[in-house]
């Protein structure tokens, strides 16, 4: 949810002798991330975070993320600009933090995003501890995001090119890390970002962007979930509305509410996923105005403005990373869960 008010910056200079540490993936926006902290006048540090062994997550050989390839290419950049490298191995916490916490949610009838924890986990929090381990206290990376000041208060914002916008992903990140986290990338664009890399003798400056859930090839989690679990998701009933058996699944797992593709059933209409019930092994679909409702219900809030809210406020809101955002007004409730009504459904 974004409030509707203007902010103002936070200077990007550093302090002299002010330690960054950058985290590297030997792309085109960690290496102008680095390049743009290292022209600030920051003393820099690339980093690559190991996050998994290929045995974690059930394949033998594979081009993944966090490769062999992946630190070379870093700790290349690394050498391109003069800087000290490091690989930390947090490839057990990736494993508790992420992988089995996007297990547990699907097997529940979720739909994680598993970059939100990763972000929270392992980019800021664990990466964090290390460079103050290490005397720094400055942790930069390449995300479309753009942190500014306003009444005390850092505030998260949207990066100006709003096709690659990430800070979506970034809303669990607390006062703290905001005081500590650059973005150099925020206010460029992505053709800027390949331009100055281009313009830097980066050689990979037209590498393409990573897609998809790192540690799932090919993108087929329904797969992921049943070599890592080893477990069989057994078929079951699909029903429409009205609860009337009209054809079978391959596995509640198999399907995330909105899903309209690859549900194997027979229709002369198109149907979506409505909802899914894992202890009946259920899944129900409807026509697509059956999917929207004008309020929700959600926990796990951080109030990244002002720490705290206490009256009705209102908001633009979405509940999908590429949904338009919608205006809806967001309530307290004394649970600590949150109310969000929706000018329209």
């Amino acid at each position: 949810m974004t409030q509707r008010n203007s902010l103002t910056a936070v200077p990007a200079r550093a302090v002299m002798g002010e330690k960054a540490m950058i985290a590297m993936s030997g792309g085109v926006d960690s290496f102008v991330a680095a390049f743009l902290t290292k022209q600030a006048g920051y003393d820099c540090i690339g980093v690559t975070m190991k996050l998994f062994q290929n045995e974690d997550i059930r394949v033998s050989r594979a081009k993944t993320c966090c490769s062999l390839e992946d630190v070379e290419d870093a700790r290349s950049v690394a050498r391109h600009l003069g800087i000290p490298y490091y690989v930390f191995n947090f490839s057990r916490d990736f494993k508790a933090q992420v992988i089995e916490r996007f297990v547990a949610a699907y097997e529940s009838g979720a739909t994680p995003n598993p970059c939100i924890n990763c972000n929270r986990y392992l980019k800021f929090e664990r990466l964090f501890q290390r460079a103050r381990e290490l005397g720094g206290e400055t942790i930069v990376t390449g995300h479309y995001a753009r942190i500014e000041k306003q009444n005390g208060r850092y505030i998260l914002k949207k990066a100006l090119d709003k096709s690659k916008d990430q800070s979506y992903a970034l809303y669990m990140l607390t006062q703290e890390q905001l005081a500590h986290i650059r973005f150099p990338l925020g206010e460029l664009s992505k053709s800027e970002v390949r331009s100055i890399a281009e313009s830097r003798g980066f050689c990979n400056s037209e590498k393409p962007d990573s897609q998809g859930i790192c540690f799932i090839l090919g993108g087929d989690y329904a797969a992921f979930l049943e070599q890592y679990t080893s477990k069989p998701y057994p078929t079951g009933d699909v029903l429409d509305l009205s609860g009337q058996v009209i054809g079978r699944h391959r596995g509640v797992v198999r399907y995330t509410t909105g899903q309209r593709k690859g549900l194997g059933l027979a229709l002369n209409k198109p149907v979506y996923v409505r909802r899914k019930d894992m202890t009946a092994n259920t899944v129900t679909v409807g026509p697509e105005q059956s999917l929207y409702s004008q309020e929700l219900w959600a926990d796990d809030v951080n109030w990244i403005a002002n720490g705290h809210l206490s009256a009705p406020m209102q908001v633009y809101a979405k509940i999908r990373y590429r949904q338009t955002e919608q205006p809806a007004t967001v309530c307290p409730d004394e649970s600590g869960k949150i109310r969000l009504l929706f000018d329209k459904p």
